[in-house]
C-alpha cells in the first residue's frame, strides 16, 4: 500500500512556480489535486460576475436609504426649526415642567390634586 502525497498545498504556498510544476509532473496524486483545484477555480471566475451584480445592487440600496434617511431627517429638522411652537417651547437645556404641559400645579410646582 502505497502512501498519498500530502505536499501539495504546502508546495502551492512556498514553493516557487517551477518547482511546483516540475512535481506536479512527477505525483500522480499532486496533480489530480491540481486539476480539481483548477476545477473550482474556473467555477469561481465562472459565477464572479453574478456575485459583484449583486453585491453592487446591495451598495445602491445602502446608498439609496442613506439618501432617504438624511432626507427626512432634514425635513423634521427643518420643521422643528420653521415651527416656532416646538421651537419657543423645547430649547436645549430646558426640560418641561408640568406647568408647560398644562396641568393645574401648586405653589411648589407640584401637580394639584383635588
Amino acid at each position: 500500500m502505497t502512501d498519498k502525497c500530502t505536499k501539495y498545498e504546502a508546495l502551492f504556498t512556498f514553493a516557487s512556480e517551477e518547482d511546483f510544476l516540475k512535481h506536479i509532473e512527477q505525483c500522480e496524486d499532486c496533480r489530480l489535486e491540481h486539476e480539481k483545484m483548477q476545477k473550482i477555480s474556473s467555477l469561481i471566475q465562472e459565477v464572479k460576475p453574478y456575485y459583484r451584480k449583486k453585491r453592487n445592487q446591495s451598495k445602491i440600496l445602502k446608498i439609496a436609504c442613506s439618501f432617504l434617511l438624511f432626507a427626512f431627517l432634514g425635513t423634521g429638522i427643518g420643521i422643528v426649526n420653521l415651527n416656532t411652537d416646538i421651537s419657543d417651547t423645547i430649547k436645549y437645556g430646558t426640560t418641561l415642567s408640568a406647568e408647560d404641559l398644562g396641568f393645574p400645579v401648586d405653589s411648589y410646582g407640584l401637580i394639584m390634586v383635588e
